[in-house]
């Protein structure tokens, strides 16, 4: 470990006031005023880094488009996330999975549950989310329980693994 001791001297004016056209006037004296600031650098060898991501469980994520493509299969997009460590939003805006309808992508809150526009379909693999939260009762109340908000929606709990599987903007499934 290397460590750092800096000291700064900073002037500070004693008996000035600002007049009206922003000069100070009747300056008197300075006073030095010391500043210590310490830092503490630690390097990290290749034993003692963080376990890899492997060690971590990891859930599946396939993100079935919203329209079928000319050959009437639907498109999936295909992503990985560590257990419990994102929401399902930004694990979709992370690997440019479209996520917002057209007035979604305007108009979206960024994240804080307040808007309503990040609404997907859990097909498969709920029991790997968490519960509904306060705001999804709220906005979903009339829909149905397959649906969540992609913003509320916390992928694994830290010890699970599986697979996930999300419909994009089932508004649009008909």
């Amino acid at each position: 470990m290397a460590s750092l001791n800096l000291t700064s001297i900073t002037p500070q004016p004693t008996g000035f006031s600002l007049n009206n056209n922003n000069s100070y006037r009747n300056p008197t004296t300075f006073i030095p005023r010391k500043r210590h600031v310490s830092v503490t650098l630690a390097s990290s060898s290749p034993e003692t880094t963080s376990p890899t991501t492997s060690d971590k469980p990891e859930i599946e994520l396939d993100f079935i488009g919203p329209k079928p493509g000319s050959d009437g299969s639907y498109p999936v997009d295909k992503a990985k996330a560590i257990s419990g460590e994102k929401l399902l939003r930004n694990i979709m805006l992370d690997n440019k999975i479209e996520l917002y309808a057209a007035y979604g992508k305007v108009m979206n809150c960024g994240g804080g549950g307040s808007c309503g526009t990040c609404i997907v379909e859990i097909v498969d693999g709920k029991d790997l989310l968490n519960e509904r939260t306060n705001t999804e009762l709220r906005y979903l109340k009339k829909k149905p329980e397959s649906w969540r908000l992609a913003c509320q929606t916390i992928v694994g709990n830290k010890e699970n693994s599986g697979k996930v599987v999300v419909q994009r903007l089932p508004q649009w499934k008909k």
